[in-house]
């Protein structure tokens, strides 16, 4: 129990959560857990007292200048699993399809993408229990299989991936018929890896906050096209066979001209409404966003354009592909919070009539 208004008459005494035990009782999933009472930076930011009452903008009314929306409470673990999961389900994706050309000469690069996808899902797992607080709340989110819910399914394709691949890894080394079943198992968690390279785009767009909302055709394009640049330049970083090195520089390649030209278009279709895609322009998460493009565009250059493809061109195109990708991940999340916190972004993108254009089939207007 804690103290509030301690130099009052009554000092209030509460556990947080300020429920009169004699008049309610706490029940369901959440009632056990227990509150320090203490404000944690977000709830001070959101709970800060006014100074003095804020006066509208003349033509560009908002609700006393105040955010409509409240920012994630995500830690650096969530972008970070972005990185990783999307790493990992574009490993299993390519293992999958060299899985499919039965040829003996790759067989070590099929091996090398399934011990990625592994340890991959591994510590994507470990990032989300982190974030989570405890172990059990990961698996409370099995319980229930919902297509709808874009989390519960990102919960069952991790866990998915993650089996599988930990039995590929291990039954194809087998010989006879315990091989087929590990391939068989291989082949399995690359379909299912497209869907964990991808579904953190649907998450997030599946949001009101307004860059992530208005970005939500382009978002899970750019992740899965980001996830194909991010393991292409893993591979490079790890392949020394000339035949490894030709199949990873292409598969980097596409991922990352394809990353360049999702990110493009993601930035456009934000701008539709300035206020919205102000965010990828200014501030912190611009900056991330446009060292993010640059370094994903030399490691394409460094790839392609190297007279000689000698190791050390390969390394470095490998570093920067993979630090542009894991940099995007970042901008977008930091982008999406600043989004979230600016109270005109909400406003604008529903006075355009983007919020309700896909329900009502009006026509936006554009600011």
């Amino acid at each position: 129990m804690i103290a509030r208004y301690r130099k009052s008459v009554e000092p209030v005494y509460t556990d947080g959560r300020d429920i009169d035990r004699e008049v309610g009782s706490l029940m369901g999933e959440a009632a056990q857990q227990l509150s320090s009472g203490s404000s944690d930076p977000h709830i001070a930011e959101i709970a800060r007292r006014w100074t003095q009452l804020p006066e509208p903008r003349a033509g560009d009314p908002t609700y006393y200048d105040r955010a409509l929306l409240q920012e994630s409470v995500w830690t650096w673990a969530i972008p970070t699993y972005y990185f990783i999961g999307g790493l990992s389900g574009a490993s299993m994706a390519l293992g999958a399809a060299l899985e499919l050309r039965r040829d003996p000469s790759v067989d070590e690069l099929i091996q090398r993408c399934h011990l990625i996808g592994f340890i991959g899902t591994t510590v994507s797992g470990v990032l989300l229990i982190y974030d989570l607080g405890r172990p059990w709340r990961f698996l409370a989110m099995l319980r229930v299989f919902r297509p709808t819910s874009p989390m519960n399914m990102g919960a069952w394709v991790l866990s998915i991936t993650g089996g599988t691949a930990a039995a590929a890894v291990v039954l194809r080394r087998a010989p006879g018929f315990i091989r087929r079943i590990g391939e068989t198992l291989g082949i399995i968690s690359g379909i299912s890896g497209l869907a964990l390279a991808t579904y953190t785009g649907v998450l997030i767009a599946n949001t009101a906050v307004p860059l992530w909302q208005a970005g939500r055709k382009v978002l899970p394009l750019l992740f899965g096209a980001s996830a194909v640049a991010s393991v292409g330049s893993v591979l490079d970083l790890l392949c020394e066979n000339d035949e490894q090195r030709h199949i990873t520089a292409i598969y980097g390649n596409v991922g990352r001209l394809g990353e360049l030209a999702a990110s493009y278009a993601f930035e456009r279709q934000v701008s539709v409404v300035p206020a919205v895609g102000r965010p990828l322009k200014r501030g912190l998460p611009g900056v991330m966003w446009r060292a993010a493009s640059l370094l994903t565009a030399s490691s394409v250059a460094v790839s392609v354009f190297s007279r000689q493809r000698t190791r050390t061109s390969q390394l470095t195109a490998g570093a920067l592909g993979a630090l542009g990708s894991f940099l995007m991940r970042f901008a977008v999340e930091h982008a999406g919070n600043a989004s979230a916190r600016d109270p005109r972004a909400s406003f604008h993108q529903q006075r355009a009539g983007l919020g309700a254009a896909e329900v009502t089939g009006k026509t936006p207007r554009v600011p």
